[in-house]
């Protein structure tokens, strides 16, 4: 009898583990790559053309949202040619690259270059086979993207009109600019930022900005 109390007990344990919930698991956020763009070129040469610099222009915009950013050039040959031949092409593209993005406002020194020559190949192939997607560069981004700039509330953007309507005109105290700062001073920013804007656009003065 004891015997089938104790076995009883044990199988009641085990079944209320069992019905335990067992501990979620979060996994591990995923790995995002760093913007990437392909550059082609002609067989055996390394000047752009003009689809190539329109890819240049999109990293190089991509580059200017990133913060610290950083470029690597990479450049490639197809099988055709000589090693050595290859190696040097694949620099020379690599590095007309570096001068396109350059012309595009990324700073020289924030870019690397390198050649490859033949490693690398984005399409298997034999020996002495001219392959277009073989003939590239590759640009790679590195950096985070930058935070997106917080927008001045009422009250900040209208004490910003305020200073440079100031600065402006001080020689009417009761004119509407100075009754539009007083509204924004008492909270009336509805009434007091369309009127500082008006004067200030009527005066041909840029308005400052709102981030």
């Amino acid at each position: 009898m004891l015997r089938k109390l104790v076995v009883a007990a044990t199988a009641a344990l085990l079944l209320s583990a069992c019905d335990d919930p067992q501990p979620a698991t979060t996994a591990p956020p995923a790995a995002v790559a760093p913007p990437s763009f392909l550059v082609f070129f002609d067989w055996d040469r390394s000047n752009l053309s003009a689809q190539a610099l329109n890819t240049v222009q999109q990293a190089a915009t991509t580059f200017k949202t990133r913060s610290s950013a950083r470029i690597t050039a990479t450049g490639h040959t197809d099988t055709s040619g000589s090693e050595q031949y290859n190696m040097a092409l694949s620099l020379r593209r690599a590095n007309a690259v570096k001068a396109a993005l350059v012309k595009e406002g990324v700073p020289d020194g924030a870019i690397s270059v390198v050649g490859r020559g033949e490693q690398g190949l984005l399409v298997q192939t034999g020996d002495n086979v001219r392959e277009p997607q073989n003939r590239r560069v590759e640009i790679v981004i590195v950096g985070a993207p930058m935070a997106a700039a917080t927008p001045m509330d009422d009250a900040a953007y209208c004490r910003a009109l305020a200073a440079k309507w100031r600065d402006y005109d001080r020689t009417d105290a009761s004119g509407p600019g100075p009754q539009a700062i007083a509204k924004c001073d008492a909270g009336d920013y509805a009434a007091g930022i369309p009127t500082l804007v008006k004067l200030l656009t009527d005066a041909k003065l840029p308005l400052p900005p709102r981030t």
